[in-house]
C-alpha cells in the first residue's frame, strides 16, 4: 500500500472514530425512570385494559396518526388525517365517550394531515397540522371547545419555511402559555431525509424554528437511515420524555419503529412493541394519561401500523390503554 493510500486510509478511519463518538452509546441501563415506566406500561398490547386495531369513526374514515386529548368534561378528543377519494389528505376532529366509538365532528379540509391538539391556558384550543401545497406547518386558535368542533378558528398562522425549501410539517405542541405556542416537527433536510425541528410561534405573529440536532443523533444512533418523524411528548415518573418515530430505510414503511427518548439525557430506549398477531412496524406515536371509560386513571397510546408491517387484521390506526 502506498503513502497515499496509508494516509487516505487513516484518515476514513479517523472519521468513523470521531462519528461513532457522537452516537449515543448503547447501555443496558433505560435512558431514564419516565421511558422505563413507558416500557413497562406500553411495550405490549396483548395486556392492555382497552384497544381497537383499525381506528375508524362513525362514517367509516380511518383515523391515521390520531392524536387523543380528553377534554375538561371528559369527553375524548381525537384529530386524524384521512386518504378521501380526492387523493387529497384530510385532517378532522372527533369527540367519543368510550375511546372505541367516534363521531366526527369536523373536516378542516383538503391538504390538511398530521394534525396535533393542545389545551390553551384560556379555555379554548390550539390546533396545528401540516398544510399543503408547499408543505409547512399551519396553527389555529379556537376560544373555546365549541369553537374548536366547528372549525370555528378566531386565530390563524401558516409558518414560513425556514430550514427546508422543501417540506416542514407533522408539528405537535408542547406547551401553550397565553399567546406563546411552543412546537416541535419535521424538516426536509437538504431535500432529501426528514430531521427534527423545535419552534416558538408568538401571538399568532412572530415564528422561530431551529434544528434539534441532538434528538436526531439519538435516534439516527439505532441505525436509521431512513426519516426521523412524528413525536410526541409527555411526563411519566415525574419526568418528561418524547415518543419519536424512526425509520431503518427511507422509503420502506415496514421499518418504522418507536423510540422513548430523555431530554435531560440525550439518550433513547427502542420501545420493544408487541402486538396480538406480530406486527413489525409502528409509526405516529402518541400518548396521554387519561381518566379511561372505567373511570382509572391510565396511559394511552395511539400508534399507526403500516400495511408493510402489519400482521393480519391489525393494519391503521391502533389505539390502547393501561390502567396505571
Amino acid at each position: 500500500m502506498t503513502a497515499a493510500r496509508l494516509a487516505a486510509f487513516a484518515a476514513a478511519a479517523l472519521a468513523a472514530v470521531l462519528l461513532l463518538t457522537q452516537l449515543p452509546v448503547a447501555s443496558a441501563q433505560p435512558a431514564s425512570e419516565a421511558t422505563a415506566r413507558f416500557v413497562e406500561l406500553a411495550a405490549n398490547v396483548e395486556v392492555a385494559d382497552g384497544h381497537r386495531y383499525g381506528l375508524t369513526d362513525g362514517t367509516g374514515r380511518t383515523m391515521d396518526a390520531a392524536q387523543i386529548v380528553q377534554a375538561a368534561d371528559g369527553t375524548y378528543l381525537a384529530v386524524y388525517h384521512t386518504m378521501l377519494a380526492d387523493g387529497r389528505f384530510h385532517a378532522a376532529v372527533a369527540t367519543s365517550g368510550d375511546l372505541l366509538h367516534w363521531h366526527r365532528r369536523h373536516d378542516f379540509g383538503a391538504g390538511t394531515s398530521q394534525p396535533a391538539l393542545a389545551a390553551d391556558d384560556r379555555g379554548g384550543y390550539v390546533l396545528a397540522y401540516e398544510k399543503d401545497p408547499d408543505n409547512h406547518i399551519a396553527v389555529r386558535g379556537y376560544a373555546d371547545p365549541d369553537a374548536l368542533l366547528a372549525g370555528d378558528a378566531s386565530e390563524r398562522f401558516d409558518a414560513p419555511r425556514t430550514l427546508s425549501s422543501c417540506a416542514e410539517g407533522t408539528p405537535a405542541i408542547t406547551a401553550v402559555h397565553g399567546d406563546t405556542v411552543e412546537l416541535t416537527g419535521h424538516y426536509r433536510a437538504d431535500c432529501d431525509t426528514d430531521r427534527q425541528l423545535t419552534a416558538t410561534l408568538k401571538g399568532f405573529t412572530t415564528w422561530h424554528a431551529a434544528p434539534d440536532h441532538r434528538l436526531d443523533r439519538a435516534i439516527a444512533g439505532f441505525g436509521n437511515s431512513g426519516n426521523i418523524g412524528d413525536r410526541d411528548r409527555l411526563a411519566l415518573a415525574g419526568r418528561p420524555m418524547v415518543l419519536i418515530e424512526g425509520q431503518r430505510w427511507r422509503d420502506d414503511f415496514g421499518s418504522w419503529s418507536t423510540y422513548a427518548y430523555d431530554p435531560a439525557s440525550g439518550r433513547a430506549d427502542r420501545v420493544p412493541l408487541r402486538t396480538s398477531g406480530g406486527s413489525t412496524s409502528f409509526a405516529n406515536p402518541s400518548a396521554t394519561l387519561i381518566t379511561d371509560p372505567g373511570g382509572r386513571r391510565a396511559l394511552l397510546v395511539s400508534l399507526f401500523i403500516p400495511a408493510e408491517g402489519a400482521a393480519p387484521g391489525e393494519a391503521g390506526q391502533l389505539v390502547y390503554w393501561r390502567d396505571l
